[in-house]
């Protein structure tokens, strides 16, 4: 742990569960944070944040950065379950999550974004934002996942081929043998404003789109009890 980048670790649990908290508040132009997790041979372990991140305004030339590299040894199961990212005007944000998974190691990952808080009536106009989501397992490459919105985010976002006007979306993952299984109940339990599919028969993807955070985390929250099987961190209930 170094700056303002903390881990709290909670006790009484199944799994060992790491909290990440940035104490600075947020991100913006020129931050820079890396977080780099190993779940060693037969261990399980569950990630979250203390709070929902905050992309702040950057200053023109500025971008922050978040730089996340997960590491599953055989046998091993690791749950990222950060909470969501909320962007503000003027945000500029390169974030990055990099996965490298055993054969039969186990994962359940889940990013989203808050494009502007709808309750408070703010809008994006001006966003630099670029996402990376890359997953390996064995060393392959099977996932590689691109996002780049740049200038009016809302006007991108109104296309109905983009997201059809929503204000928030996630994608969440799950990986490792036989994840598929289950899959016509999992479609059961989306709104119709999200879609599942079967890439291979080890790896699940999900995509969701709300009008805003609140309606995300209803629909998103169920989601991922069902595909960890168990109640999610505290800090998501706070």
């Amino acid at each position: 742990m170094s700056g303002s980048a903390k881990l709290l670790f909670p006790r009484g649990h199944d799994a060992l569960q790491a909290v990440y908290l940035n104490s600075s508040g947020g991100v913006t132009g020129g931050d820079a944070f890396q977080v780099d997790a190993h779940a060693e041979r037969g261990a399980h372990l569950v990630m979250t944040t203390q709070a929902a991140e905050r992309i702040y305004r950057a200053l023109p030339g500025q971008t922050g950065r978040i730089d996340t590299r997960l590491t599953l040894a055989p046998g091993a199961r690791l749950d990222w379950l950060p909470q969501e990212t909320i962007l503000f005007e003027g945000a500029a944000l390169d974030r990055r999550l990099s996965i490298d998974m055993a054969d039969d190691a186990r994962l359940i990952a889940c990013e989203s974004f808050v494009f502007g808080r709808h309750a408070m009536g703010e809008v994006l106009h001006d966003l630099r934002l670029r996402d990376r989501i890359d997953l390996r397992i064995g060393g392959r490459l099977v996932f590689a996942d691109r996002l780049r919105l740049e200038g009016d985010a809302v006007a991108t976002l109104s296309h109905p081929a983009v997201a059809n006007g929503a204000g928030a979306m996630a994608t969440a993952i799950r990986a490792g043998p036989g994840a598929a299984t289950g899959i016509d109940a999992l479609r059961e339990m989306l709104p119709e404003s999200a879609g599942v599919s079967a890439l291979t028969p080890d790896l699940v993807v999900i995509r969701m789109v709300s009008v805003d955070g609140f309606a995300l985390r209803g629909h998103l929250a169920p989601v991922l009890r069902h595909l960890c099987g168990a109640a999610l961190p505290r800090p998501w209930m706070i």
